[in-house]
């Protein structure tokens, strides 16, 4: 009989170029190359989040693999997911793991897409929660928010907070600084014009 862990491993040795494959709560996906718009959602944050480091000691991470805890009941097998942007302690990944725990991991941040916006929104928040990420940052590109989940407990976060992108975003601990959304929502939106 064919495992999961097997069935995942055959479609991750398989991968095509510019895609990616996950294991979120026991459901195989396999994810395409993201738009511009997204890379440069992404590229603004990882630029915002370092620099409110200023003793250098934190990391953004693109493409970092993570293991997180099985999900629903009778599940298993871990999950595996590639957040879009990973922040963690300078060097918390001088491996060669592909799959990381999370254990140093400080913030993830997922930005939707119109087919990763529903596993965005509910199956990855409860997996981070699960794995204990302290704050889990989705950018909501459908709504227009960015939501702030922190306090994890469980399967779910026990504090959310919604704000408007192109306003300031508050990040909790362990971060503790503002997020600037305004520039890089008018530098996204300007391809509207």
């Amino acid at each position: 009989m064919t495992t999961v862990d097997q069935v995942f491993d055959l479609y991750s040795a398989q991968e095509p170029e510019g895609w990616r494959v996950e294991l979120v709560e026991g459901e195989i996906c396999l994810t395409s190359v993201n738009d511009g718009r997204h890379a440069e959602i992404v590229a603004f944050l990882r630029d915002q989040l370092t620099a409110g480091d200023p003793g250098r000691r934190i990391s953004a991470y693109s493409g970092i693999g993570l293991r997180v805890p099985p999900g629903g009941p009778g599940e298993r097998v871990d999950g595996r997911v590639a957040p879009d942007l990973t922040l963690a302690l300078r060097g918390s990944f001088r491996n060669k793991l592909v799959w990381q725990t999370p254990d140093p991991v400080l913030l993830v941040t997922e930005v939707t897409s119109a087919f990763t916006a529903h596993r965005d929104r509910v199956q990855k928040a409860r997996s981070y929660a699960r794995a204990g990420i302290p704050v889990y940052l989705l950018i909501d590109r459908e709504t227009d928010e960015a939501v702030v989940h922190s306090e994890p407990s469980s399967d779910d976060y026990t504090h959310k907070s919604v704000h408007k992108l192109g306003k300031p975003v508050p990040l909790p601990a362990p971060l503790g600084f503002t997020l600037d959304t305004g520039e890089f929502w008018r530098s996204v939106n300007i391809a509207d014009c």
